[in-house]
């Protein structure tokens, strides 16, 4: 349960990443 819980955070972080770093390339160009 606990490696579970650790692989979907670290999931959520890179999937928060991807949104922000997306967010700014659309927003820079």
């Amino acid at each position: 349960m606990s490696g579970y819980g650790n692989s979907f955070a670290l999931i959520v972080v890179l999937f928060i990443l991807l949104v922000i770093v997306g967010t700014a390339f659309v927003g820079g160009y």
